[in-house]
């Protein structure tokens, strides 16, 4: 026999229970009354849009903020004026208020922010209640590039304005986010001339629309094919641009993506390897909010330190009186150039000669005859090996923006040398050369000052300052794959994201301050 439900659990009565009281014999009369759920009923509700969101809620600083930047080049683009006929579009305020709110939220596809203007009560509250096509959200954002980047310049400005940027310390980092494509999807150009010849094939099978009823599916399938060769063909038009390239020279397979074919192979954080693009953020270190952004298709980091400067002398109509990067940054073209411009620079000081230890063990040269153990006259500019040998100067050349001087032992003095297999390691047949890098006035200044403690002090605040931006885009704005395509494209997605960081700074830094400060 089933056990009744106490009388203090009928408003939250078990499932269970309630079957048991339905197969029940207990008379009416005191059986338990619950309120059934009815759905299948029509409501009307009252509705105050304006309390849809509490005072303090996110939406509300991120309309305030875009109310407050110069929209007009947006505008300017509308071609709709008032007391002519012609459909109204949306304003632009609230498109980019929606990308920005989206963005913060790990939300980055159009289609998905066109659902939820329907149930959640912030995009709700943005949109008015009105439905808005995705159509009409996924060509805003990647249309009117140069008014985005001033919209990200205007933001820098009202920063700046309020104290949150100084420029006296900016740190430079770049993180590799995976591009849209597949690994499949590269190949080479036996394969992808065939790839381009089927597709022509298909766009030429397809004709006109015939059947009414198809016509726009017929359209779409067209346009899809359309849109699938001149991918095709910016494939064809990087590979030449890659045969060409340094990597070509060296022999390497030359591949490219069939759906992304600005997209490049690069190594991860995980240490494999996928098609990605390197993006290249600068930070303000008083408050950790993004000064400059950029995207390169290059793996290496070396080349772009000069340009991040640039960017961020550009959009805060000054030059940054520090810059901080790591290893990979750090060359003597970096270090010249920002030393020339007056800007300091800090950075991860390395042996960049070629005679560096790990160069002298893959020799096979034993560590008691590396390049350090041998003494350098100055006065008859000659080296003398740990057994005396003397290695005369034998030329110079330019190398990485330094004089880089050679230094050859005689041939016959080497070979007569019982060490000679542990001094030339895997090079017995060849007498023994060094080399003395002849570094420029600015690196010399640069490796000095890099050994001091201050220095060493700032250097090691890089990685909580510079990483903390790329840590954030990709952790909670979800940015770990770009949703478009193509290196222009892939540049604005990084550059609504960044303006969106900056945002959520400034509601965190400045907005809910006021608030509080009103509040009190």
């Amino acid at each position: 026999m089933n056990r009744p439900c106490p009388s203090g659990e009928l408003p939250g009565m078990p499932e269970s229970c309630a079957r048991d009281f339905a197969g029940s014999t207990t008379p009416a009369a005191t059986r338990p009354r619950v309120k059934a759920v009815d759905r299948s009923q029509l409501t009307w509700q009252m509705l105050d849009v304006e309390r849809l969101v509490e005072a303090d809620h996110p939406v509300r600083a991120v309309w305030e903020l875009v109310g407050r930047l110069d929209l007009s080049g947006y505008y300017a683009a509308i071609e709709a004026v008032e007391g002519a006929a012609g459909r109204t579009p949306w304003d632009p305020r609230l498109l980019v208020s929606l990308w920005v709110y989206a963005y913060s939220r790990g939300i980055s596809s159009a289609r998905e922010i066109s659902r939820r203007c329907g149930y959640e009560p912030a995009f709700q509250w943005l949109c008015g209640l009105e439905p808005i096509n995705y159509h009409t959200l996924s060509d805003f954002r990647v249309a009117h590039s140069a008014t985005l980047r001033e919209l990200f310049v205007q933001l820098l400005g009202v920063l700046s304005a309020e104290g949150l940027i100084t420029l006296e310390r900016v740190m430079h980092d770049g993180t590799k986010i995976k591009a849209q494509a597949a690994k499949s999807s590269f190949c080479r150009a036996e394969r992808l001339a065939e790839h381009v010849a089927a597709a022509r094939q298909q766009v030429e099978a397809m004709g006109d629309p015939q059947a009414e009823e198809s016509a726009g599916q017929k359209a779409a399938q067209q346009r899809a094919l359309r849109e699938h060769q001149q991918r095709l063909d910016e494939a064809v038009a990087q590979l030449g641009q890659l045969r060409a390239s340094r990597s070509a020279e060296k022999g390497q397979a030359v591949r490219v993506s069939t759906t992304d074919p600005e997209a490049r192979v690069m190594k991860q954080a995980d240490g494999g390897f996928a098609p990605s693009y390197n993006v290249q953020v600068s930070t303000d270190a008083a408050h950790k909010l993004i000064v400059g952004v950029a995207v390169s298709q290059s793996s290496n980091d070396w080349a772009e330190l000069v340009g991040a400067v640039q960017q961020v002398q550009e959009n805060c109509k000054d030059k940054p009186k520090q810059v901080v990067a790591d290893a990979g940054f750090t060359n003597r073209t970096n270090v010249v150039a920002l030393a020339a411009q007056g800007i300091d620079f800090v950075g991860s000081p390395r042996e960049l000669g070629p005679d560096n230890g790990g160069g002298q063990e893959r020799r096979g040269v034993r560590p008691e005859y590396y390049r350090e153990r041998f003494e350098y006259d100055p006065q008859q500019d000659v080296f003398r090996c740990p057994r005396g040998t003397v290695l005369t100067h034998i030329g110079c050349k330019r190398r990485r923006g330094a004089v880089e001087h050679a230094y050859r032992a005689d041939r016959q003095a080497c070979q007569a040398c019982p060490f000679q297999q542990p001094c030339c390691g895997r090079e017995t047949g060849k007498p023994r050369s060094v080399s003395r890098v002849e570094e420029p006035p600015a690196m010399v200044t640069f490796i000095e000052r890099m050994q001091t403690d201050p220095a060493k002090a700032i250097y090691r605040q890089r990685s909580e300052v510079a990483e903390f931006p790329n840590a954030w885009i990709k952790a909670k704005l979800g940015i770990r794959q770009f949703r478009l395509r193509g290196l222009v494209k892939v540049g604005l997605e990084a550059l609504w994201a960044c303006l969106t960081y900056n945002i959520q700074q400034w509601i965190r830094l400045s907005w809910r301050q006021k608030l509080v400060s009103l509040a009190g």
